[in-house]
């Protein structure tokens, strides 16, 4: 990993979900994870990761906790965020269940297909062509994985299956990945978005 000029410190939403491997990779890299469950976790943070689980659960657990509107003000203000499989629908604009009482975040101006490749027995693992973070392929793990159906002028598409299903994605500051890179064993990812969260604490 990078020698960094600052020692990030990185929430990570842990109301559900895989929040527990995320923390682990953090520390791997040598890096502050916090668990982020009540509004008050979220100050001084320098980047949140949205990890994979239940959307509709952490939606809703969000609501109850009172962490939605002040992690979406959060967000407006520039904070850096990666959604992860079920933190990648709760940052989208759109998705196809809107009408179901999904809560979201609204943030990237993408639009998600939930369950787009059935259920967990339809679970599958491949290799990604990943041009950010270099030329070895990036082995992903697809978990009940959304599917990244559009995307606005400002979304750069970092990885597609070999049909061109969009599956990762930046905008900005934004991160958003339709996989499971924290159960890889590779960093790359994290280090990727440890990297935008450098680009804004210079």
């Amino acid at each position: 990993m990078e020698n960094y000029n600052f020692r990030p410190r990185i929430g990570v939403l842990a109301l559900q979900g895989d929040f527990e491997a995320h923390l682990k990779m953090l520390a791997q890299l040598g890096v502050d994870g916090k668990a982020v469950r009540l509004p008050e976790h979220l100050e001084k943070l320098d980047g949140i990761i949205i990890p994979g689980g239940e959307s509709t659960t952490i939606g809703k657990l969000m609501v109850i906790y009172g962490l939605d509107e002040v992690l979406q003000q959060k967000l407006r203000e520039g904070l850096p965020v990666w959604g992860t499989c079920a933190g990648l629908i709760l940052l989208a604009k759109e998705t196809d269940n809107a009408l179901a009482g999904q809560p979201l975040l609204a943030s990237m101006d993408i639009r998600v297909r939930r369950n787009a490749f059935g259920s967990q027995r339809e679970s599958f693992e491949t290799d990604l062509s990943v041009s950010a973070l270099g030329e070895a392929p990036f082995h992903a793990f697809f978990i009940r994985g959304p599917s990244i159906e559009k995307v606005g002028p400002t979304v750069e598409v970092l990885a597609t299956l070999d049909d061109g299903t969009i599956v990762a994605v930046r905008e900005g500051t934004f991160l958003g990945t339709a996989f499971h890179p924290e159960v890889s064993g590779d960093t790359r990812f994290h280090e990727y978005f440890l990297r935008i969260v450098q680009s804004v604490n210079r």
